[in-house]
């Protein structure tokens, strides 16, 4: 049995972490774990009313994600994780917490959920934190056309930037590697794929 191997990638809306869960997986055939945002069946509802929804939909979250780590702590070899339960919780639910959107007892309920679920996970070898600019940011997000994401406020996805930043400066769970995606191209650009698998092999053995 080969050990486990995890590469968890972090990072706001819109930064390329789906793309470049798509290139690790082809690139060392690593099994990719994908966010899950199309089972959410509160996200709709929580964009069109983040107050009233913000509380189900980030305990679904929570508990779908836990899943996920749960399958990800069995596979063998290299796996690749789009985006970890500690964003979920150190970010989105945060957020929202700090908008006034979860109340003190939802948001007891919900870090006491969290803080047993971290009980029961290892974390991945490797975090990869991926940054860009909001500029870049907003033209992804409108240029990938998801509905539900359109109209949301940059002051929101601003907070989300901050919280990254905060989170990411004290994450000590594992080794970190921060990319800037502003202007690398790592789906099409030969030099920015082989700079970008340099960088990761430095950290995880990977063949």
């Amino acid at each position: 049995m080969k050990s486990r191997r995890a590469i968890a990638i972090a990072g706001n809306m819109g930064t390329g972490k789906s793309s470049l869960v798509d290139f690790l997986s082809t690139t060392y055939r690593a099994e990719p774990f994908y966010e899950p945002n199309e089972d959410n069946p509160y996200l709709a509802d929580f964009y069109a009313d983040m107050k009233r929804w913000a509380f189900s939909s980030q305990m679904y979250f929570l508990s779908s994600k836990f899943r996920i780590h749960q399958e990800l702590d069995q596979a063998e070899g290299v796996v690749v994780q789009d985006r970890t339960i500690y964003e979920d919780a150190q970010i989105f639910a945060t957020a929202l917490r700090n908008m006034r959107y979860i109340d003190d007892r939802d948001w007891q309920t919900y870090w006491s959920f969290y803080e047993t679920i971290l009980s029961a996970i290892k974390p991945p070898d490797l975090m990869i934190y991926l940054r860009c600019s909001m500029r870049t940011l907003r033209s992804r997000i409108r240029l990938r056309d998801r509905k539900m994401e359109q109209d949301i406020p940059l002051a929101y996805l601003k907070r989300l930037e901050r919280l990254y930043e905060d989170w990411f400066r004290t994450y000590d769970c594992s080794d970190v590697l921060i990319i800037e995606t502003d202007k690398i191209d790592y789906v099409n650009d030969l030099i920015h794929r082989l700079d970008v698998m340099e960088k990761i092999e430095s950290f995880v053995a990977l063949s």
